[in-house]
């Protein structure tokens, strides 16, 4: 398959429309999460300004075919404090039209690659497609070598709910 999209870093300008991208993103979510916006009708991201701020939080676009099609945010906070990490997925987003097209898989592995490490990633059990989608990616992606516990103690999202945490290692020796 030729690709079609690339990973382009956020640049500091470029924050506002990573922000607006987060609120589509977090509109999605809130049906699993059960959030609600604030005073002025927006979610918001509160840490959005960190990732221009410290060292370990790296923000990216997707692109297919150099239009917006989401976006990938890494950094090195703990889904599982009790767990040694080097990188999480903290916020994933492939926009509706760019779905079901592989792309979410490569940008996943390509993010996997830059970042060689303990990784955690988190996902809602209520999100069915997102818990398919990782189960696959995380299961192909290190040959079936990571762990998965459902529920993770201390995971909770905002409505309660524990999150399932996929736990690999992708150093290269």
């Amino acid at each position: 398959m030729k690709k079609i999209w690339e990973l382009k870093r956020v640049e500091y300008e470029e924050k506002e429309i990573l922000r607006n991208l987060l609120e589509k993103y977090d509109y999605e979510f809130s049906q699993w999460n059960n959030v609600g916006v604030n005073k002025l009708g927006l979610y918001g991201y509160e840490y959005l300004d960190c990732y221009w701020t410290e060292e370990n939080r790296h923000p990216f676009f997707i692109l297919v075919d150099q239009q917006l099609a989401g976006f990938v945010m890494v950094n090195d906070y703990p889904e599982a404090e009790d767990v040694p990490v080097d990188h999480v997925i903290a916020e994933f987003f492939v926009m509706f039209k760019y779905r079901r097209l592989g792309i979410g898989k490569e940008v996943a592995y390509a993010i996997f690659d830059m970042f060689p490490g303990k990784w955690q990633l988190k996902r809602h059990p209520k999100n069915i497609g997102s818990v398919k989608f990782w189960n696959t990616v995380v299961d192909t992606y290190t040959n079936g070598n990571y762990r998965l516990v459902e529920g993770y103690p201390g995971a909770e999202y905002e409505d309660g709910t524990l999150g399932d945490i996929f736990f690999f290692d992708n150093k290269k020796d």
